[in-house]
């Protein structure tokens, strides 16, 4: 067993790699899937079709790319801010293992078409037994980290994650409840309009706890830390987690208007949609205002401006996000464009640039460095990305306002007045902007891995120092 007087920082050291790794694949495959869309003739069946990857893709980013990057960073977090050692160095290690399996089993029971069909949780029963065991290791390793804390206070990034790995956990279990009745085949113990609501209170509150608590956790750790000044409002913090967690959990049948679900229910799901608004910038406004003293950063500091600039998409993501829950807004969006440019705004800008900035804060620190091998190299990243996501979500914004209009469009008997051909060729050069934004994204993340590369090649792993004497919460 490791000395109890250093981190744990082999368990952080591993995700944060695979961060790097997993954002590559599945980016990778994001890339893939755009060019399918542009020229069919790519889809190659029947396992590398576009309705075999899109599912490969998803759960690759938010769950492989996303996921690690939440473990390295929480146990990072955890141990410095409760100047303490993880309680368990196996429980850890399985923790890392057990993730990398899932990961594996996803990437190739997905293409094989083994599925359970469900938005963000496809996986069949078999991997969903394996996350679940997992988790509760995670949970286990986290809060029993908290526990055996040497600081009395439990400083606030702390308490986003603890909200998302227990808000996931209820999630994954509820709404995977299904009957297997094959080794990789089950069915969903609910049905029809209930299935429906049940999948969107899970997959909104994937994209709620899994993509956004948790991410603010790193944001709370690593703003302040890059930024070299304490949070702007250590109240607001509080009263943002509280706010966000309580609202988030009724906003899922938003994605249910004009269905079969009851209208007063997709109501509810639209007014707390709107109430969401308020605590989401309060946490931006937060983020942003805890430079205060410190914006000549920016001019030089590239970890900073990809920190910053993720919560700048995080503003624009949260106030998109409400207006198109709106029903009225919501005839013209759905099934558009739109709504795929959103989810990038917030997957791409929030999600990608604040994990980005954490792994470029955490990577020399973990391998015993200054700083990352190359700051110009980091600054390269930053434009590529931001111009990446820029052409990204401006074309799906266009093309996706465009195709719900032209749907719309009737002529005066009443007949459509264009062919669903014509909305499709309608789209195609912006779909080609797409694919041109999301390949300057996964460049920036090759420039990632190099930079990455080698930084870890000239240092060496080393674990910090627990200190002897903790006179503050916020290590």
């Amino acid at each position: 067993m490791e000395s109890q007087s250093t981190y744990n920082y082999k368990v952080v050291r591993q995700f944060a790699i695979m961060t790097v790794v997993w954002g590559i694949v599945g980016m990778l495959v994001g890339v893939v899937i755009a060019a399918q869309l542009v020229w069919p003739e790519l889809n190659f069946g029947p396992y590398f079709h576009f309705g075999r990857l899109r599912p490969l893709h998803t759960n690759a980013v938010i769950f492989a790319f996303g996921g690690c990057g939440l473990f390295a960073t929480s146990y990072y977090v955890v141990q410095r801010t409760c100047n303490v050692r993880l309680i368990s160095d196996k429980l850890a290690a399985f923790t890392f293992w057990g993730w990398q399996l899932v990961i594996l089993a996803a990437a190739i029971t997905l293409p094989l078409g083994l599925t359970s069909s469900k938005e963000y949780a496809e996986l069949e029963w078999p991997i969903d037994l394996l996350i679940t065991v997992v988790w509760v290791a995670y949970a286990i390793v986290f809060f029993g980290t908290i526990a055996i804390r040497k600081v009395k206070h439990i400083y606030v990034a702390n308490w986003f994650y603890g909200g998302f790995i227990l808000a996931v956990a209820l999630l994954h279990i509820v709404n995977n409840l299904e009957i297997p009745v094959t080794m990789w085949k089950s069915y969903s113990v609910y049905s029809g309009a209930v299935d429906a609501m049940v999948q969107w209170w899970y997959g909104h509150n994937a994209v709620g706890f899994f993509l956004t608590a948790a991410f603010l956790g790193m944001m709370y750790y690593f703003v302040p830390k890059q930024a070299g000044r304490p949070v702007y409002s250590y109240r607001l913090s509080v009263v943002h987690f509280w706010a966000l967690i309580f609202t988030y959990m009724w906003a899922g049948p938003h994605h249910l208007h004009y269905t079969a679900l009851p209208d007063w229910t997709q109501s509810v799901g639209m007014v707390f949609s709107l109430i969401l608004f308020a605590p989401s910038w309060g946490g931006m406004i937060n983020g942003i205002m805890t430079l205060s003293g410190a914006w000549h950063k920016l001019r030089t500091d590239p970890i900073l401006k990809f920190l910053v600039v993720s919560l700048s998409f995080y503003g624009m993501s949260t106030f998109e996000g409400p207006m198109m829950a709106i029903k009225t807004v919501n005839a013209l969006s759905h099934y558009t464009d739109w709504t795929v440019g959103h989810v990038h705004s917030g997957a791409l800008g929030w999600v990608g640039f604040i994990t980005i900035g954490s792994m470029y804060y955490l990577l020399p620190r973990l391998f015993g460095r200054e700083e990352m091998h190359s700051v110009k190299l980091i600054e390269a990243h930053f434009w590529l990305a931001t111009v990446g996501v820029v052409l990204y979500i401006a074309a799906l914004w266009i093309s996706g306002v465009m195709q719900g209009l032209m749907w719309r469009a009737l002529n005066p008997d009443g007949t459509l007045t264009y062919a669903f051909a014509e909305v499709v060729k309608a789209t195609y050069p912006y779909h080609f902007v797409r694919l041109l934004g999301g390949s300057l994204y996964l460049t920036g993340m090759l420039v990632m891995a190099y930079n990455t590369f080698r930084t870890v090649t000239a240092g060496r792993a080393v674990d910090a120092k627990i200190p002897a004497v903790t006179a503050s919460a916020h290590a």
